[in-house]
């Protein structure tokens, strides 16, 4: 099953609202400190509002130690990014692809970039700039999960 990771998010109603979509589907979340907000137990369960009791959700202190946890695990990084040239419609997900987004004001930084296995854009309007990094990974997430037979 694919799973979703946030690079130290600044929102955190995106936040929850991955949170909520992670319980709902069955996958796990992880959470790549630090964050733009307290990642307080309070402020997470206030963010994720009852689905954080529902959510598999994995926090990381750094991205060195996510980037050791998911070398360790054998996992394939898939970046989304604005930068990327492939569509993340023609790309083939597998069952233990990692769906990496980046932060909401800045994205991910150059090395984060550099270390991803692939780098995915969602194809949109001309002129326009990006999506909200939620919508956006309920997106990828969807097609991921139809992909490997992943829905429930």
């Amino acid at each position: 099953m694919p799973d979703i990771a946030l690079y130290q998010p600044d929102i955190p109603q995106n936040t929850g609202t991955l949170l909520r979509l992670a319980a709902c589907m069955d996958v796990q979340l992880h959470l790549i400190e630090p964050a733009g907000f307290p990642l307080s137990d309070h402020a997470l369960k206030r963010a994720g509002m009852d689905y954080i009791e529902r959510a598999k959700l994995q926090r990381h202190i750094s991205w060195d130690a996510f980037r050791a946890w998911q070398q360790q695990e054998g996992r394939r990084l898939v970046l989304m990014s604005t930068k990327a040239a492939e569509p993340y419609t023609a790309f083939m997900f597998q069952p233990g692809d990692i769906l990496l987004m980046g932060r909401e004001s800045s994205g991910v930084p150059e090395d984060v970039h550099h270390a991803a296995d692939h780098r995915l854009l969602i194809p949109m309007k001309n002129g326009m700039r990006s999506l909200n990094m939620a919508i956006s990974a309920g997106m990828v997430l969807g097609e991921a999960l139809r992909q490997t037979d992943g829905f429930a």
